[in-house]
């Protein structure tokens, strides 16, 4: 079943629509296909380069979008992926261009893996239907549990620095003499509770938690 032999249209494809440009698989799913993904991160930037240099390696559908980095949440590359069978190939023009840490990219990759679908980042040199390319994959996939290691040392020695502090993780402690302040404000009824956070710096759920503190322990007694 073929659906479009029509030339790669750049105008199309700025706008984060898929094109297929040479062959569709079949009802039986039984066509490999080569997909291949682009991004930029701002709607100024052009798309132009990679298009080029992924047109000419060569691709049968190819998925692109304008988002940032930082932002986990891609409708494009979910569709890249989700159209993946075992025997496709997926392309993109950087690593970058699929996800913002290592750990992300090991995760899609070795999903990737799973699936049965090869690897391929032109600028990066990346194919993991070589040798070459399968011994990279693994270099990373070390250099990805290094930092996931690093991260979790990291993590423990906050919590055990904040339990030092007084604190037991993740909230730091309010000031007494500021949250005494912040009460005697807020018994007065003359300020706001947004006035009282501007004039003493304690957070309205601090303020709060402290008055039913306060509430609590006078009804107890």
């Amino acid at each position: 079943m073929k659906l479009s032999t029509k030339p790669v249209s750049k105008s199309n494809l700025r706008n984060g629509t898929f094109l297929v440009q040479y062959s569709y698989r079949n009802e039986k799913g039984e066509q490999k296909m080569k997909i291949a993904y682009a991004r930029v991160s701002t709607a100024d930037q052009s798309l132009d380069s990679q298009l080029d240099a992924l047109e000419k390696f060569g691709f049968d559908r190819i998925y692109t979008e304008k988002a940032s980095g930082a932002k986990d949440d891609r409708p494009e590359l979910a569709k890249a992926l989700d159209m993946l069978r075992e025997g496709d190939t997926f392309i993109v023009y950087k690593l970058d261009r699929l996800a913002r840490s290592t750990l992300k990219l090991i995760e899609t990759l070795d999903s990737l893996k799973k699936k049965g679908v090869e690897f391929v980042s032109l600028s990066d040199n990346i194919d993991t239907s070589t040798a070459a390319g399968k011994a990279m994959f693994g270099m990373m996939a070390v250099f990805a549990e290094f930092e996931k290691s690093i991260i979790h040392e990291r993590t423990v020695a906050g919590l055990e620095a904040a339990r030092a502090r007084g604190r037991k993780g993740g909230r730091p402690m309010t000031d007494k003499k500021k949250l005494d302040k912040a009460i005697k404000l807020h018994e007065s009824e003359e300020f706001t509770v947004s006035q009282i956070e501007e004039m003493t710096g304690v957070s309205r759920g601090s303020l709060y938690r402290a008055i039913n503190r306060l509430k609590t322990s006078k009804e107890s007694n």
